[in-house]
């Protein structure tokens, strides 16, 4: 072994050698120079290096010593840092290379030079349909794209599902349904499905028209369905026909019928005018052609308003903007416009105007978004005012006429004053109305159909009074009807313990009551919560304390029960989750339906057999309210914010749209307004 004062010398020439230069080493190989020593140099040249912060060598540094090959190159950390930096932006280079040369190939091969033609086999029936029915009209038993594929083909003898409309619930179901055990087609007047929550959005051009639909066609692809843009105007429930009109471009009316085995109703419905005169002169927000029209309206508002002819007093009208219904689309539209008005408009528009804009919220309860938690409505409200946004609650519209807008709006002290607005535009958002279709159906039922705002259904979603059960409907076309206390005859029949008796004698005991309940929450699932202390309700309603529940005690808890039920919400959610209940439940029948014994069918209702009442589970509801937004959860979970709640509220729309396509549509409108503002173009 060495000593210390032997490898001090050559360990000082390699720390020299060091120190001489931050980017090569100096060192000659030590095996030819101390042959004898080198292993006790570099051993002790390794432990003081380690020691050091300031010089770091590499580990195949001393292996490199040692066996007389030339020592490698030792860098400064800032020439590491700009080597990887350098690295690391060629490596990105060629992954966005690589991406858009990858991109441009796929493109080219989606070009084709030269089109494809083949017979096409298509049955005669198809081209000349045979006719008939009450109106001895054509009927589709076969249509021309039924053999454009093996999979439509062997569609062709399954059950035939028509789906009236392509909204929420239609879509849902389609999504959701077994591509293989149903002929499916929709009828709809338009051939998109179109995501109504972000609809206020593209009237100020926050988001793009084409951003928030999605072809029919392409989602109907995946059940292999067939699509049908019409109109339907009736059902003609014995001869199972649906009476379809279309106009076409010579303005002649065709019309034909389209047969179903089931048929399921969600057209949507209408804007209530509430009897209000002059709504000619107002905007409604229902679809596509009325954003457009909005927003070419408010454009156009804006420009007349800049001319030099234009007097104060007829600017101020022109800039006067009314929102007529103070629920979530009206305040989310009010929204929408005071962010274009306050972030777009004083960069590109004289500063005059955004002095002379006014926006209203005319509300008929005590406060906007009235079913959200009273503590969000009260944000919105303070929010609203803040902006310089007037909400004016208690008030109802009397009349809109083009210039001005007439209501009436309730004092602190009771009285009603008639208040005057001048307006140069005004939307009107005030709950719904039933479709056309709807109406007839309602008559045609008569006295099963009593509710004049929505067709009736029972907790099967089936239309009431429909005399095979086949009618289904959902979404805002529909109301369940619950009428727990009506069926109390039904319950009793068809409890086995009293079978042969006179119902109104019947006396329940706690045991008896207990399986009647059982039954009202299979059939009635909404009534479940109210059903959970079953023996403080015996309690309760055992008026003559006997221990047993009468005829007319029981009719009357089940009335309590009848009155606590609120009828479903008329939203998005409840038309999705309508539409996903419809696909599970004819994916059972499906598979299920054949194997079935008739006793294992209690009075003949094959839904009931096979597959549980619908239950509405509410998730909560959400609203945009100007560079904020608030989120109603239910049971006291509240939520309320700036920024950040703006993220998540997109967040969770753009997790609910419908497709991948929409999906970055969305995102680069998102993109394209934070970088270039909105687009103050009309069409």
């Amino acid at each position: 072994m060495s000593s210390a004062s032997s490898i001090r010398a050559p360990a000082r020439l390699i720390a020299t050698g060091l120190r001489s230069s931050t980017s090569r080493a100096t060192i000659p190989p030590l095996p030819r120079l101390y042959p004898h020593q080198s292993r006790t140099i570099l051993s002790f040249l390794r432990s003081e290096t380690s020691k050091s912060k300031s010089v770091q060598l590499p580990s195949h540094f001393f292996s490199r010593a040692l066996s007389g090959k030339p020592l490698p190159q030792v860098k400064s950390k800032a020439l590491n840092y700009t080597y990887r930096l350098a690295a690391w932006v060629g490596a990105s280079l060629t992954v966005v290379g690589v991406g858009v040369i990858g991109f441009f190939l796929y493109d080219a091969s989606t070009y084709k030079d030269h089109s494809t033609h083949s017979d096409i086999d298509v049955s005669q029936l198809a081209l000349q349909p045979r006719r008939g029915g009450p109106k001895n009209l054509p009927i589709a038993d076969v249509f021309i794209d039924d053999d454009d594929s093996e999979a439509k083909r062997k569609l062709k003898q399954k059950p035939r599902l028509v789906i009236l409309g392509g909204g929420w619930g239609g879509v849902a179901l389609l999504k959701d349904l077994n591509p293989d055990e149903y002929h499916v087609t929709v009828i709809s007047p338009t051939n998109y499905f179109l995501f109504t929550p972000m609809l206020p959005s593209a009237t100020v051009g926050t988001l793009s028209l084409r951003s928030l639909v999605e072809p029919i066609r392409r989602i109907l692809s995946r059940v292999n369905g067939h699509f049908i843009r019409a109109k339907a105007e009736d059902i003609e429930f014995s001869h199972k026909l649906i009476e379809v009109a279309q106009t076409d471009p010579e303005g002649r009316e065709v019309r034909f019928y389209v047969p179903y085995d089931k048929v399921v109703l969600a057209v949507g419905s209408t804007t209530n005018p509430h009897g209000v005169k002059g709504l000619e002169h107002a905007f409604f927000l229902k679809n596509i052609d009325d954003a457009r029209t909005i927003r070419n309206r408010v454009i156009h508002n804006l420009e007349l308003a800049c001319l030099p002819t234009t007097s104060d007093e007829e600017r101020k009208r022109l800039l006067s903007f009314v929102v007529s219904g103070g629920g979530p689309t009206g305040v989310e539209f009010a929204a929408e416009l005071y962010d274009l008005l306050n972030e777009d408009l004083s960069r590109h528009f004289p500063r005059l105007l955004r002095n002379e804009i006014s926006v209203h919220i005319i509300q008929s309860r005590g406060h906007i978004l009235n079913t959200y938690d009273e503590t969000l409505s009260k944000y919105a409200e303070d929010r609203f005012a803040r902006d310089q946004v007037d909400v004016m609650t208690n008030a109802r519209v009397k009349e809109v006429q083009p210039e001005k807008i007439i209501f009436t709006q309730k004092e602190p002290d009771g009285s009603l004053q008639t208040k005057e607005l001048p307006i140069g535009f005004c939307l009107w958002s005030t709950g719904v109305a039933p479709a056309a279709i709807s109406k007839t159906l309602a008559e045609k039922l008569g006295e099963y159909q009593t509710n004049r705002h929505a067709l009736e259904t029972d907790t099967h979603l089936r239309v009431n009074g429909t005399p095979l059960g086949d009618v289904y409907a959902i979404g805002d076309c529909s109301t369940v009807q619950n009428n727990v206390a009506d069926h109390i005859i039904t319950f009793l029949r068809s409890t086995a313990w009293k079978r042969g008796h006179d119902p109104e004698t019947v006396q329940l005991h706690f045991g008896d009551w207990r399986q009647v309940a059982q039954d009202v929450k299979k059939r009635f699932p909404q009534a479940a919560d109210h059903l959970k202390r079953l023996d403080k309700l015996f309690s309760e309603f055992d008026k003559d304390h006997s221990g047993t529940l009468d005829f007319g005690e029981l009719r009357e808890l089940l009335k309590q029960i009848d009155n606590k039920l609120t009828s479903l919400p008329a939203t998005a959610q409840r038309a999705h989750q309508q539409g996903q209940y419809l696909a599970k439940k004819f994916n059972k029948m499906a598979q299920v339906a054949e194997g079935l014994h008739a006793n294992d069918i209690r009075d003949g209702d094959l839904d009931a057999a096979t597959y549980k009442a619908f239950e509405y589970h509410h998730l909560g509801s959400l609203a945009y309210i100007g560079n904020s937004a608030v989120f109603d959860l239910g049971e006291g979970w509240n939520l309320a914010g700036g920024l950040w709640a703006v993220y998540t509220w997109r967040s969770v729309y753009f997790a609910q749209s419908v497709s991948l396509r929409t999906r970055l549509l969305m995102a680069m409108d998102w993109v394209k307004r934070g970088l270039f503002g909105r687009d103050l173009i009309s069409f």
